[in-house]
């Protein structure tokens, strides 16, 4: 099976940057579409960004488009997600996943319109004021 670990997380004040790094291992075939998650304390999870390697599309939350840049090496079995302009809301612990399903027509790339099968344990991001 497939193995996602985060790293990169960590303290910065408010318009820093960080860049996350998503390594995976295992059989990793299928994994097309992989994704950035985050959640804080009491809130819900979000999608922030996604990424499909067979066709180059990108999704951003809009909570994070033009700050935070995902991308992807497929040789390297990673992913990555540069985080520049960072604010305090941007604090929560930050999820790798990978290998979606569709399973809903929302909308276009609606991010609850799909499952991702694989996910991390995830890396923590403060961000201070």
């Amino acid at each position: 099976q497939v193995q996602l670990q985060e790293s990169g997380g960590g303290s910065v004040q408010s318009g820093g940057s960080l860049r996350l790094t998503c390594a995976a291992s295992g059989y990793t075939t299928t994994m097309y579409c992989m994704a950035w998650f985050r959640q804080a304390p009491g809130k819900e999870r979000e999608q922030i960004a996604s990424i499909w390697s067979n066709n180059g599309l990108i999704y951003y939350a809009d909570s994070v488009k033009g700050r935070f840049n995902i991308s992807r090496d497929v040789a390297k079995n990673a992913l990555y997600l540069q985080m520049s302009r960072l604010k305090p809301e941007d604090t929560a612990m930050y999820y790798c996943a990978a290998d979606c399903i569709r399973r809903g027509q929302s909308g276009w790339l609606a991010p609850e319109d799909y499952e991702y099968k694989y996910w991390g344990q995830g890396t923590q991001v403060t961000v201070s004021s």
